[in-house]
C-alpha cells in the first residue's frame, strides 16, 4: 500500500483502534517477554529507543515502563494525537519509516510492532536501510509481523488496509541485506484475537 492510503486508513479508525488495542499486551505474556528481553538488551546503551509505527502509543508506553527512553513515530496524525493525549509524558511525532527524521547512529533500539506489514514488499529494503542508518552499532531491532509458510510474502485483507504476511526467513534475509544480524526468532500460534500465526525477529547492528 502507498503511504497516503495507510495514513488515511489509520486516521479513519484511530479512536476505535486505540480502544481495541490499548490493553492488548495484558493478554499476551509471550509478547511481553520478548519486549522485556529487547528492553534488557538495549537499556544499557542509554540511547533513545524508537517505536516505529507506534499507533496510539500503548507499546511505546510499555517500553517506557521498562525503563527505556522511548518515543513513537507514526504516519497517522490522528494516531499521534491520541498517543499524545493518552501519554502526555512521552514524545510522539508524525513520520515515515522510509525517510526517518533522525540522525545517523542515534538510536539504541528500534521496535517495529506489526508496522512494516502494510508496506509493499518492494519498499522494505529501503526501510530496513533506514533502520540500519539510524541505529547505533550494537543496537537492536525487534520486529513483529503475521507470518506464513513458503518463500514469498502473502497479501491479506487486514481490517484497516491491505497487509502482507511474511515467511520469517525471507524477511530476515532482507534485514541481513541491510546489514542487520539475526539474533533470535520466535513463532507464536494465533492468540484468541489473531487470524494468523505471529512471528518476531530480533536483530543486531554489528558493532
Amino acid at each position: 500500500m502507498t503511504e497516503p492510503a495507510i495514513r488515511a486508513g489509520y486516521d479513519a479508525v484511530a479512536a476505535r483502534y486505540a480502544d481495541m488495542f490499548r490493553d492488548i499486551l495484558d493478554d499476551l505474556p509471550v509478547d511481553r517477554a520478548l519486549i522485556a528481553a529487547f528492553a534488557e538488551l538495549v537499556r544499557g546503551s542509554g540511547a533513545p529507543v524508537a517505536d516505529l509505527g507506534c499507533g496510539p502509543g500503548h507499546v511505546t508506553a510499555h517500553l517506557a515502563s521498562l525503563g527505556l527512553p522511548a518515543f513513537g513515530v507514526d504516519l497517522s496524525p490522528e494516531m499521534i494525537a491520541l498517543a499524545r493525549k493518552d501519554h502526555p509524558d512521552l514524545r510522539f511525532a508524525e513520520g515515515t519509516m522510509t525517510a526517518l527524521d533522525l540522525p545517523d547512529a542515534g538510536l539504541g533500539g528500534i521496535l517495529a510492532w506489526y508496522s512494516v506489514i502494510h508496506l509493499d514488499p518492494g519498499d522494505l529494503p529501503a526501510v530496513f536501510a533506514e533502520f540500519h542508518r539510524v541505529l547505533a552499532p550494537g543496537g537492536h531491532v525487534l520486529i513483529a509481523f503475521q507470518t506464513c509458510g513458503g518463500d514469498a510474502p502473502l497479501a491479506f485483507d487486514h481490517k484497516v488496509v491491505r497487509a502482507h504476511r511474511w515467511p520469517p526467513g525471507r524477511l530476515s534475509a532482507l534485514l541481513r541485506d541491510a546489514g542487520l544480524t539475526e539474533v533470535a526468532r520466535l513463532i507464536r500460534e494465533p492468540a484468541e484475537h489473531d487470524r494468523f500465526p505471529a512471528a518476531n525477529l530480533l536483530l543486531r547492528k554489528p558493532a
